[in-house]
């Protein structure tokens, strides 16, 4: 690499200052503001703020750790500011992306310990002055950032079905954004791992970085922290879904949801979680839950069932009644909190969008 000549690029030692103190300030901002700015409503979770401060901070020590290697290259310095960049953005990467996951609490350490072999690694290139090293180094990391991608796919999709079996409301909690971070991450680490001396990687290095501070603020701000976060099939009170025989579900379940979700209209009720509609019928979440899996249905999608056959009675009495009326209205009358959320269920029930649905019903 041409250190003196990235030296003498004005716009890119700007440009790189200047994401220097965009990390610095990001973290600094999530690490001390008790409140979002992105998303005033939603309160997000602690443990995700903290980790994403520490890859910010992270990122702003590298930083200033490759310009002072810039100004005094040597393969000492080189193999150092490399291995503190794997063993302080692995972990902190690992944090985020298990802190999203609110269905149990995942522990980092496991990722930190499979770093061990690369301080040896490193520790003893640097002893040897020897670079070839290097190669078997970057395997295993591109190997373990590898499979940890791996693990998070199959995790963030168990996540959405766990989702869609606790809570009828979605929003601030979809699972999409956490496949963005995912993938945001991933091209960080790609183009981090081909830099060279070619500038072109450089830029797209920093461009990548920005890109980094954006999306992880807003998955932040905009991602709920959920109160109720144990797993659907975890119920401490019940000790028999640890048997070898599967356990007996009530058969009053059904007309217990009639009676007190469906004719007391519980389902209007906004963030109505399985673990509070369980509690209302007195039957505990694990029951619920099995319930709902013998019907062949998600929580989710009984709730917006209930949803949308009362929007549609809804929107019959007031064409009836001729009283003017808009569908964002009757969606929010009817539990929805997002007509987004509303329309794309609508869809999925009925088979149509909801405009075309109201056109037909005029005829």
């Amino acid at each position: 690499m041409d250190e003196q000549a990235i030296l003498e690029d004005v716009f890119f030692v700007t440009f790189y200052g200047g994401g220097t103190m965009l990390n610095a300030v990001a973290a600094l901002y999530l690490l001390l503001r008790r409140g979002n700015a992105i998303a005033p409503d939603v309160t997000s979770p602690v443990r995700l703020r903290r980790w994403a401060a520490a890859f910010l901070f992270a990122s702003a020590l590298s930083h200033v750790m490759w310009l002072l290697y810039v100004c005094h290259p040597s393969f000492a310095a080189y193999a150092a500011v490399c291995g503190l960049d794997i063993l302080i953005f692995i972990p902190t990467i690992a944090g985020i992306l298990l802190a999203m996951l609110q269905d149990r609490y995942r522990p980092v350490w496991p990722v930190a310990v499979t770093l061990v072999p690369v301080i040896a690694l490193l520790v003893l290139s640097i002893l040897r002055n020897d670079d070839t090293l290097i190669v078997p180094l970057s395997i295993y990391v591109v190997s373990l950032f590898a499979l940890l991608m791996l693990y998070m796919f199959f995790a963030v999709r168990r996540y959405g079905r766990w989702l869609r079996d606790n809570y009828a409301d979605l929003e601030h909690k979809e699972i999409w954004q956490s496949l963005l971070i995912l993938a945001v991450f991933l091209l960080f680490f790609v183009i981090y791992s081909r830099t060279t001396d070619d500038r072109l990687y450089l830029y797209l290095l920093q461009l990548d970085n920005v890109l980094i501070v954006i999306v992880l603020l807003w998955r932040v701000e905009t991602l709920q922290q959920l109160s109720d976060n144990a797993p659907a099939l975890a119920d401490p009170a019940d000790d028999t879904q640890k048997a070898s025989t599967p356990p007996v579900i009530p058969t009053n379940i059904g007309p217990l949801l009639k009676k007190f979700c469906e004719d007391g209209q519980l389902y209007l009720q906004h963030d109505l979680t399985l673990a509070q509609l369980a509690q209302a019928i007195g039957t505990n979440r694990y029951y619920l839950s099995q319930h709902f899996a013998q019907q062949g249905l998600t929580y989710n999608a009984y709730i917006n069932g209930l949803r949308i056959d009362h929007f549609i009675r809804l929107y019959h009495e007031a064409v009836s009644e001729q009283r003017f009326f808009t569908a964002q209205q009757l969606a929010y009358e009817s539990g929805f909190h997002s007509y987004s959320t509303f329309s794309a269920a609508f869809k999925q029930k009925v088979g149509t969008t909801v405009t075309a649905w109201m056109r037909s019903a005029e005829e």
